[in-house]
């Protein structure tokens, strides 16, 4: 294991709930009558990318409405008053790091071992997101940032992670993704990149087939993971541990359930 690459959104934090209160209050600001509740939000959540979403969700409820030029225009704003609602609340406190991901950034920072980002989420979100906890030059603790502008083609297609693998010179079986979906796993595996899930309300019913290790979570000193997650000495999966998971390349069979 050369090289950690994470997803953000649901991987790096609990960020979904607060995205979909975003959704909702863009949605009143122009004055649509749509609403996203949970159960609706986890079904979306299949398709990657926020303005993907949004034109999903268009083209079922009111499919005579979308036309091309106009329907790109107006997701475009919408989601760009999403964006603002979503760093507001971020900037806020909204949201934390996920148990874990605060410490092993900053051991494989100690550790000299590269870290990167895959993610289809946009510059201003992660910007939101990691200048609290990891300071303003967050950016110079990753040897490579990938983003939506990066790679338009979202996940589950690879797009992302042959960016990343292009920028830190590193094949993609000696890295590890760090993931929290099937789509984020379906997109790792697809660049031949081994992958290790740490799972939240969202995803947890999601197949998991072919990760590595389906996780509830990092653990923390002050969050360990629960007795029953075997191969942690001490509660917590640290390098050492992913170390032994990348080398051991043992495949978890993930469950399966209709969303």
């Amino acid at each position: 294991m050369q090289a950690l690459i994470f997803d953000v959104d649901g991987t790096m934090a609990d960020t979904e709930a607060v995205h979909r209160e975003a959704f909702n209050a863009a949605f009143a600001e122009v004055r649509l009558d749509w609403h996203w509740d949970e159960a609706l939000y986890t079904r979306l959540l299949n398709v990657a990318g926020g303005k993907e979403r949004i034109e999903r969700y268009w083209r079922c409820v009111e499919p005579e409405e979308t036309d091309g030029k106009r329907m790109k225009e107006t997701i475009a704003a919408i989601h760009a008053i999403k964006t603002r609602y979503y760093t507001e609340r971020v900037h806020g406190g909204a949201v934390a790091l996920r148990p874990g991901i605060a410490r092993l950034i900053d051991e494989a920072n100690a550790a000299g071992l590269p870290l990167a980002i895959a993610t289809t989420t946009t510059t201003a979100n992660l910007d939101a997101l990691l200048s609290g906890p990891l300071g303003a030059a967050w950016r110079k603790r990753f040897a490579a940032v990938c983003d939506a502008s990066s790679a338009p083609v979202k996940k589950p297609a690879p797009d992302v992670y042959y960016a990343v693998l292009q920028q830190i010179g590193v094949p993609a079986a000696e890295c590890l993704a760090l993931e929290d979906s099937e789509n984020g796993l379906r997109a790792a595996r697809a660049a031949g990149i081994p992958a290790v899930i740490t799972t939240n309300a969202y995803t947890e019913t999601q197949c998991f087939d072919g990760a590595l290790r389906v996780l509830p979570h990092l653990g923390d000193p002050r969050q360990p993971l629960p007795e029953s997650v075997a191969g942690t000495e001490r509660g917590w999966m640290d390098l050492a541990a992913l170390r032994r998971l990348h080398g051991g390349q043992s495949v978890h069979e993930g469950r399966k359930e209709n969303i």
